[in-house]
């Protein structure tokens, strides 16, 4: 029988699997990648805080340290979840600030943007939120790794973020219920508008349409109008439905 070689994805050096492996595997991929440890996502994310579930096939660490686009992330894979397929749009938001902005990234992970923001586009400051202690953790840790002075990572419930009409751009970096927190990225834009950066899951049918409609209801609903924008897709979210990211620019009215 051919010998197929499993896929994975390789985070630091730990290789995350989507199936079971036999120990031929298990020895290809341990001799071919040097890993240390080769762990199955169960389930890859569950409930709001999108905690992963794994199952542990080699070996038994699961914190690492992974460099993508010359800025590091240290994760634990067990707690804290990744995606691969975002590496383009990490790289493509991280060049689109500037030294005069304030940002404010409504999702913040272990700092998937915040990181490169702040490291290539050099705003004033980001207000990095997030709600998952594992992942404050690890995006503080981030934050000291990469040796950044410029952002302020904050534990806790986006909405109850208390400075108002600070951002000059906001990342919303999350999927499936983005547009519920969409009230409050207005209240923290800046009075004199700014730029979102929206995400979220839709089918290909309606990808030009409901996410410009939301946009469009929240901005008027709390005193914006949008100027222009664009939609960039990501990657297949499931069968006919895609993750998108539009970037919508606002003025008040």
């Amino acid at each position: 029988m051919e010998f197929k070689t499993p896929k994975y994805q390789k985070i630091g050096d730990i290789l995350i699997v989507k199936k079971n492996l036999n120990d031929i595997e298990i020895d290809y991929l341990v001799n071919k990648t040097k890993c240390k440890t080769i762990v199955k996502y169960n389930t890859y994310i569950t409930g709001d805080l999108r905690t992963p579930k794994i199952k542990l096939i080699y070996g038994n660490e699961t914190e690492t340290i992974h460099k993508e686009h010359g800025c590091f992330f240290k994760i634990d894979v067990s707690k804290v979840m990744w995606s691969m397929g975002n590496l383009e749009e990490r790289k493509r938001i991280s060049i689109l600030s500037n030294s005069n902005e304030t940002v404010v990234d409504m999702f913040a992970g272990i700092g998937y943007f915040t990181i490169p923001i702040a490291k290539y586009s050099n705003p004033k400051m980001i207000y990095a939120l997030e709600l998952n202690p594992d992942s404050y953790y690890y995006l503080s840790e981030n934050i000291k790794l990469n040796k950044l002075e410029n952002v302020t990572p904050i534990w806790g419930d986006n909405r109850d973020f208390p400075l108002k009409n600070i951002a000059n751009r906001i990342s919303m970096g999350y999927v499936l219920k983005t547009h519920k927190f969409l009230d409050k990225a207005f209240e923290i834009l800046h009075e004199d508008g700014g730029i979102i950066h929206y995400h979220e899951t839709v089918h290909e049918n309606i990808l030009d349409a409901r996410p410009i409609e939301r946009l469009k209801y929240h901005a008027e609903k709390n005193g914006y109008k949008m100027d222009e924008y664009k939609i960039n897709k990501i990657k297949k979210y499931s069968p006919g439905v895609w993750h998108i990211v539009v970037d919508a620019k606002f003025s008040k009215i």
